[in-house]
């Protein structure tokens, strides 16, 4: 979010990577609401969601007549976010023959509709993003390597969900908000056996992923809580993991919890790591000598 907000007070073309369902979009509309064009147009476009035939006319538009179902003249989705921010979404499914006119319209500011001899002026801040790492698509000659580094002025990595499992509990809180209005509910809370479940999902859907769960459990709750049972079954832990968390909520005693906690999330640091101590550590954050240390107390194998 601070490379965020120094970016919406640039001008410089952004790329946002990270894989589906981590916001890539919301974070672009963020940027967008921060910067100086925020009472301008915030224009998307996926560009792996529509046809190749017809990508190009939803970018610059098309004169009346210039192919066979042209029958009105189009204004291209590229003007109409003069002044504002173009998103594209997915810009890794761009193809190469459009690669080519987007890079005109970053070099020049102008573009071309699709049957018209004239070029016009335009004024749009483009901020792209991509579930694909774009230098692997240079290198196999799928994306331009002049694209590449004109849109790669400022990049930023969204990381997947389960690498920040400490916004779940916030991330839930702001789904519950949500539902309970749309769906005229009023769960309050979600029961501590269940909020274990979804901290130790490895949630391959990220965010939306998340977003459907929530939604999914407050249509089955019952309560004015989400309990384990309304989860769907695909998420229930492992039997040692569910015993393990489920420990640290039984009695009072806070230094207990601690301990049932802390070795729980640092074999799961250890096994995302691979058994790497040093960026296991950064995961934990804390020191690679105190990471020793607790390995050692709790007697976990590497």
């Amino acid at each position: 979010m601070n490379l965020a907000n120094k970016a919406a007070v640039s001008e410089s073309n952004i790329l946002i990577e990270g894989e589906t369902g981590t916001g890539k979009e919301l974070l672009a509309e963020y940027i967008h609401k921060q910067s100086a064009r925020k009472d301008k147009p915030f224009v998307v476009i996926n560009c792996a969601s529509l046809p190749d035939q017809l990508i190009e006319s939803e970018l610059f538009g098309h004169e009346k007549g210039a192919f066979t179902d042209a029958k009105n003249t189009k204004q291209g989705l590229v003007e109409i976010a003069h002044g504002g921010t173009l998103f594209l979404d997915e810009i890794g499914e761009l193809p190469l023959a459009l690669q080519v006119k987007l890079l005109r319209v970053l070099q020049e500011n102008e573009i071309r509709m699709i049957g018209d001899t004239k070029v016009k002026k335009i004024d749009v801040r483009v901020i792209v993003a991509t579930a694909k790492k774009l230098e692997k698509e240079v290198q196999q000659g799928t994306f331009r390597e002049d694209l590449f580094y004109r849109l790669n002025v400022l990049s930023i990595e969204m990381p997947p969900l389960r690498k920040r499992t400490e916004d779940i509990p916030q991330l839930c809180r702001h789904f519950l908000d949500r539902f309970n209005q749309r769906l005229k509910k009023e769960v309050q809370d979600i029961a501590p056996g269940a909020m274990s479940i979804l901290l130790n999902h490895h949630w391959p859907g990220n965010v939306r992923e998340l977003e459907n769960v929530i939604e999914r459990a407050m249509i089955l709750a019952d309560e004015t809580f989400i309990c384990p049972d309304s989860l769907p079954p695909e998420l229930q832990l492992q039997p040692k993991a569910v015993q393990g968390l489920e420990a640290a909520f039984q009695g009072f005693s806070l230094k207990a919890a601690q301990k049932i906690i802390e070795k729980e999330l640092i074999t799961k640091a250890l096994n995302e790591t691979n058994g790497n101590l040093t960026h296991a550590a950064r995961l934990l954050e804390i020191s690679h000598p105190s990471l020793l240390s607790k390995i050692k107390a709790y007697a976990i194998d590497l």
